[in-house]
């Protein structure tokens, strides 16, 4: 975990003193394909968890071992998909917030929220603050952010055996050059974010009417 400022002191200090903080993260943000999956978690502080980190941080192996471990001992969580059609209707930034606001909204008692990033869901009806790299600062958002890794390149790794010859098992949807020639080979499938510009730009003229029509 990295040091925390002035800000988050006071951040950490609210948590404290209450019992039914969730904290909240997402996974896959910047993936030309595949569902962005977004959990919060609220931990038991009697039941702590050793070796929580930032997932990106983590070797999958870890994060693999963390997942049930989580799962078993917090609280409470909820973990949200947000499929690339919902992505393309809005935009990745409306629908990261959208995201936050179900997971945190579908846990069963909330006192206060903490979610990563540096802005807040409107209309959350719960009292919550941003913690920018909160995923490095908090165990509860390092917690979480695994939730959403791990279940999302569950997915994704499904997602693979339906769609071969994109290899999404070897990049998990984002833009690596394996992932853009396959673009360019095959264009876009179900699962990619037409909205993204990589991909609009792989579309023939039915993908493009095909993509402007889930935008409607």
């Amino acid at each position: 975990m990295i040091e925390l400022d002035e800000r988050d002191i006071e951040i950490k200090k609210k948590a404290s003193e209450l019992l039914y903080v969730a904290e909240c993260d997402e996974a896959g943000a910047g993936c030309l394909a595949g569902d962005l999956v977004v959990a919060a978690v609220i931990l038991d502080p009697d039941n702590p968890i050793d070796g929580l980190n930032d997932s990106k941080k983590l070797t999958e192996k870890k994060r693999e071992k963390l997942y049930p471990e989580v799962i078993e001992k917090a609280l409470d969580y909820c973990i949200i998909k947000i499929s690339s059609e919902e992505i393309d209707h809005s935009n990745i930034l409306e629908m990261r917030m959208e995201g936050m606001r179900r997971a945190i909204e579908g846990l069963k008692k909330v006192e206060y929220a903490i979610i990563d990033g540096n802005k807040l869901p409107k209309n959350l009806n719960i009292p919550a603050d941003y913690m920018i790299k909160g995923d490095a600062k908090s165990e509860g958002i390092a917690a979480a952010s695994i939730l959403a890794k791990v279940t999302r390149d569950h997915q994704i790794e499904e997602d693979s055996k339906k769609y071969p010859e994109y290899s999404f098992d070897k990049h998990k949807g984002y833009g690596t050059k394996i992932h853009k020639e396959a673009l360019e080979k095959y264009g876009p499938c179900e699962i990619h974010r037409m909205s993204y510009k990589p991909v609009r730009a792989s579309m023939n003229d039915e993908q493009f009417k095909k993509w402007q029509s889930r935008t409607k």
